[in-house]
């Protein structure tokens, strides 16, 4: 590709004869700058906003617009071209028009064959260019990757809004709105908001599940996520998932590990100190957004205290990487909804729309019995979700 062209294109997606878009600010911890030598990697699920973040950028780091360069590479006039030469030919290009100290930013960055391998020399050999992409896809810098990439990059997630960001954009909203809508930024004011969701669904599926294991038929693999949100919060078990579908266990295995690498479906695994123990007992799952799974799932998904639980889990996975649930093997059978660990300690944590009841006091009183070094509950309620669960997340 010659270079009028590439920077044709490169126009389409930039803001050099205009200021970004106004959009609701995003709040997700940041470096305090850009660095020639540490790229900056933005992963989340496709249409979370993060090409909307990297236009934030501009203005959160006081850039120079007519030095930045955007780049989409699901863009289709790029098809032909999806390799480290036309990353070579985009530096090329641009600082031969705009000379050097320019910032790039690569959208979807994970259809370029060979980016890691090339990114690395440019972060190794710095010349005044700074790197920030972004991927869909949670393995974006796993295995090989990520050992490509060691020590040079800082990692971020961008989940759909929370809901703050949601109020932001529709001013005076209820959480029981904000339940049913979910957090995807374009379909927070649209009329048309279960048609978009629905599209979302069948782009994930296809684009960044289907694609990934190679499945020759979508059908199963439809049914395998649908599964997934129709029975989220509950233990799953990867073998009856595939007795119901018809699929080797392997493969169902495949499938769930791709559905949570394009963040479609996170998941949580049982709480406890032996490594052996928690992959013991079945792993649960919770949706990436409340508006997703109930524009998809017609039999659950307007369940309000399962939307909840999701909204909560969420909540939690934004502020810790990892988050485990327990169950009291004993007569009792209770169960934690969520424990997480902080400070050191492991910190039980409740949900429930209203008040807590005693189903839940007694399940937390097993976890202190079984774990006696643990932190304090907490209980999330409506009232503690809407201040964003501060004794958790301050």
């Amino acid at each position: 590709m010659d270079h009028a062209t590439l920077l044709d294109i490169a126009r389409d997606w930039s803001f050099w004869d205009a200021p970004p878009p106004g959009s609701v600010p995003r709040t997700l911890s940041l470096p305090v700058e850009l660095r020639p030598d540490l790229a900056l990697v933005v992963q989340g699920v496709r249409r979370g906003g993060k090409s909307t973040l990297l236009q934030q950028l501009i203005g959160r780091y006081g850039l120079d617009r007519e030095r930045c360069l955007f780049l989409n590479f699901e863009d289709p006039r790029l098809a032909t071209s999806l390799d480290h030469r036309l990353l070579d030919t985009m530096v090329s290009a641009f600082e031969a028009d705009r000379g050097k100290g320019a910032t790039y930013f690569l959208d979807e960055i994970q259809w370029v064959s060979g980016w890691q391998k090339w990114l690395r020399i440019q972060l190794d050999r710095p010349k005044d260019r700074r790197f920030v992409v972004t991927g869909s896809n949670a393995h974006l810098l796993s295995g090989e990757i990520g050992s490509t990439l060691t020590g040079r990059h800082h990692s971020v997630e961008l989940f759909p809004f929370d809901l703050d960001e949601f109020r932001s954009a529709k001013p005076r909203a209820t959480l029981a709105e904000f339940l049913e809508s979910g957090g995807f930024p374009a379909v927070v004011r649209s009329p048309d908001r279960d048609t978009i969701l629905r599209g979302y669904f069948n782009d994930i599926v296809e684009r960044d599940i289907r694609e990934r294991v190679a499945a020759r038929s979508a059908l199963p693999l439809r049914k395998l996520v649908q599964m997934l949100l129709e029975s989220a919060g509950s233990e799953t078990s990867t073998r009856r998932l595939s007795a119901a579908l018809g699929l080797a266990p392997d493969t169902a295995g495949l499938y769930i590990d791709a559905a949570e690498s394009a963040y479609f479906a996170l998941g949580t695994t049982y709480f406890a100190h032996s490594a052996r123990r928690q992959l013991a007992r079945n792993r649960k799952f919770y949706p990436i957004d409340t508006g997703l799974r109930r524009a998809v799932v017609t039999a659950t998904g307007a369940d309000r205290g399962k939307q909840f639980e999701c909204a909560a889990y969420l909540l939690l996975r934004r502020h810790f990487r990892t988050v485990h649930y327990w169950r009291d093997d004993g007569a009792g059978g209770g169960e934690v909804d969520f424990v997480v660990e902080r400070n050191g300690k492991a910190v039980p944590i409740q949900v429930s729309w209203e008040s807590p009841t005693e189903r839940h006091h007694r399940a937390v009183d097993a976890f202190h019995e079984a774990h006696p070094h643990s932190a304090e509950a907490v209980f999330i309620t409506r009232q503690s979700f809407k201040r964003g669960v501060p004794e958790l997340t301050a």
